[in-house]
Order: C-alpha cells, then structure tokens, then sequence
C-alpha cells in the first residue's frame, strides 16, 4: 500500500469565522457548517480540507494546546496572475483579516503575498511573474 498525501487539517477556535474565510479563497463549505465541531470539504484530486474546533481536539486529546505563536497550519493558494494575488489580498484585508505580508514580486518569480485567517494561520497568495519561470520558492 502506498501512502499518499489527501487531507490538509486546521485547528479552528471559531468555526463560523474560518469558514468564512476560506469560502472567500474558493473551497466550497455550506453555510450551515458554521455551527459543526467538524467539516471537510473536497479540494479534488483527492484532497481533503478539515476543520475541527479546539474542543472536539481536547475531547480526544486532553493536553492538546495551538502551536506557540498561535499559527496551526501555513496553506497557499495558487492565482492566475500576479494581479489576482493583488486583488485578492485587497479583498481579504478589506474584509477585516490580518495582512502579514503584502504582495511583493518575490526573488524565486512569484508574486507573492500573506494573509491570516482567523486563527493565525499563514495563508499564502501567489502566481508566476509574467516571463519569468517559478523558482523553488514557497508556493506550498
């Protein structure tokens, strides 16, 4: 049997408030999951995104705490273009979420850019710079 990637896992202290954010990058989550103390959702291709709260962890891990620094996981979602990670960073701080990095033309070829959700977690923005080829950079 051969073992293979298929399931992306986040920490969630308010469930509402994550699943908000990642329906604005995309993943489709029914808005009556808000309320669930766990939810997946299929990426394709086989992959998994899930959520669980803080509680449904402790109820099966008592002495489980968030990594120090708050962050739980570090995603990034690939764009079609540097002006989309431009926009869409645009999109999410004026909704309200932290911006950690804003875009930037980065050294590896990659327009690149890092928003938080709510939970702390780096969420990562990018797409290839016009001409020139994509290093090995970050692009998760």
């Amino acid at each position: 049997m051969a073992i293979r990637f298929n399931l992306i896992g986040i920490a969630v202290a308010d469930m509402g408030r994550s699943l908000a954010f990642y329906r604005r990058l995309g993943v489709d989550v029914p808005a009556e999951a808000d309320s669930e103390p766990h939810v997946e959702a299929e990426l394709g291709g086989g992959l998994r995104m899930a959520w669980d709260t803080d509680e449904t962890i402790r109820s099966f891990d008592p002495d489980w705490k968030p990594a120090p620094g708050g962050g739980r996981l570090g995603l990034a979602f690939a764009c079609d273009d540097p002006a989309e990670v431009d926009a869409v960073y645009a999109e999410l701080t004026a909704a309200g979420y932290e911006g950690h990095m804003a875009p930037w033309d980065a050294f590896w070829g990659q327009r690149y850019a890092v928003v938080n959700d709510p939970d702390g977690n780096g969420v990562d923005l990018y797409a290839p710079l016009s001409g020139q080829p994509v290093g090995p950079g970050r692009g998760r």
